[in-house]
């Protein structure tokens, strides 16, 4: 009897933890580039009862495998924002927190242009890429007169202003001063995995890198080796389905009670053995 409670037991674990993941999955139905998770069960080593032929084994419950993540394209929805990129396809941003210098990959492109003209998340950690007309030199990206200036090499006195830029499907940012002068003056990059899945999440969409996630290659042009476009004007959207997320609730939450009452079951038997006694 104590064999069936653990049994009972673990079910309980796993499928705690299988809800954990579905309620996780539809709180980020919402999150700009959010990759639903599902979980893997494993059974857990049996006890043999005899060693013939056909050997006698009784499972002794089970664990969890995986959580693996659905890399599918995520709905790109317009938001006519110049600053926001979806990526169209694989890849990631790669961000920099500039107090730390520590370097993050995100699939969330809703960035903004903050007082310095740096490119950057919602957090602040700036957006990297090619600086000025070279495509050698990885940087924070800077949007404003100073920078379009001197890419441009524009001399004209007195000096212009940025009315405009744009970001094309390669992630390269074209400016436009006030004299007329225009011309790229930096190109977003994506980082790109072999095994996206075992990226370590930092919260606030971030990611970190681990070696399981591949061989660490440079970060290089959007649309090229392999990369998405960049849509500009635009985010990715969850790929939760929030359809298929209700129906799994539903059938872990009968598994749970399933497992609940296989323990009830035990701890009734087990009563029933202890009054065998009086």
């Amino acid at each position: 009897m104590i064999g069936s409670l653990q049994t009972g037991v673990s079910g309980l674990q796993q499928f705690q933890e299988d809800l954990q993941v579905i309620g996780n999955n539809i709180a980020n139905v919402n999150t700009n580039g959010y990759k639903s998770q599902s979980m893997d069960f494993e059974n857990e080593l049996s006890q043999s009862l005899s060693n013939g032929t056909n050997p006698m084994q009784v499972g002794e419950g089970v664990t969890t495998g995986a959580i693996n993540s659905d890399d599918s394209q995520g709905t790109i929805n317009s938001t006519g924002n110049t600053a926001d990129m979806a990526i169209n396809g694989s890849g990631y941003f790669v961000v920099k927190d500039s107090s730390t210098s520590a370097s993050y990959v995100t699939r969330d492109g809703e960035f903004n242009l903050d007082a310095s003209g740096y490119l950057v998340t919602a957090n602040g950690q700036r957006v990297q890429g090619y600086t000025g007309s070279s495509t050698s030199t990885i940087g924070d990206i800077q949007i404003n007169t100073a920078t379009a200036i001197t890419a441009l090499n524009d001399t004209t006195s007195p000096a212009p202003t940025l009315t405009n830029y744009s970001i094309n499907t390669s992630g390269q940012i074209n400016a436009t001063l006030s004299d007329g002068t225009s011309g790229v003056i930096g190109q977003v990059v994506l980082q790109n995995f072999s095994n996206p899945q075992a990226l370590v999440s930092q919260g606030d969409n971030l990611y970190t890198y681990s070696t399981a996630a591949g061989a660490l290659a440079a970060p290089v042009a959007a649309n090229s080796s392999g990369l998405g476009q960049i849509q500009s004007g635009a985010l990715e959207s969850s790929n939760v389905d929030l359809a298929t997320q209700m129906s799994d609730l539903i059938t872990a939450q009968r598994d749970f009670e399933a497992n609940a009452k296989m323990v009830t079951t035990s701890d009734e038997v087990l009563q029933d053995l202890i009054n065998l006694k009086r």
